[in-house]
């Protein structure tokens, strides 16, 4: 069974030319890429939309989810700056609690030895 996954590279160019051209220039790098990743969309959705709402980016923020990927990157980018968890976790609005979670769940995984 194949999972369908939207086409956010479609949604957000139709978004940013009609609604905020101005953008274009800023996004175009991303929006060139074959495939976005999860990363390259939360990215884009924090260059296109300010977050002049908080209850509505709050509300956004505790309902994001990341697949097994997009935490090891996020880990591996952690790793070749050499953050701490306070530091990874304000650059891409996740708690560090949940960073040090995810250190704790993957760090007997296979998958997670061979990209760190």
């Amino acid at each position: 069974m194949t999972t369908r996954t939207p086409d956010y590279k479609k949604i957000y160019h139709d978004i940013i030319l009609r609604k905020y051209p101005e953008k274009y220039n800023l996004c175009s790098s991303l929006l060139e890429k074959n495939t976005l990743s999860q990363l390259d969309i939360i990215k884009l959705n924090q260059l296109v939309f300010t977050h002049e709402d908080k209850k509505t980016f709050e509300f956004n923020q505790k309902h994001r989810s990341y697949d097994q990927s997009t935490i090891f990157k996020i880990l591996r980018h952690q790793k070749e700056r050499k953050y701490n968890n306070s530091q990874v976790a304000k650059e891409f609005n996740i708690s560090r609690n949940t960073i040090a979670k995810w250190k704790k769940t993957f760090t007997h995984h296979e998958k997670f030895s061979i990209i760190l």
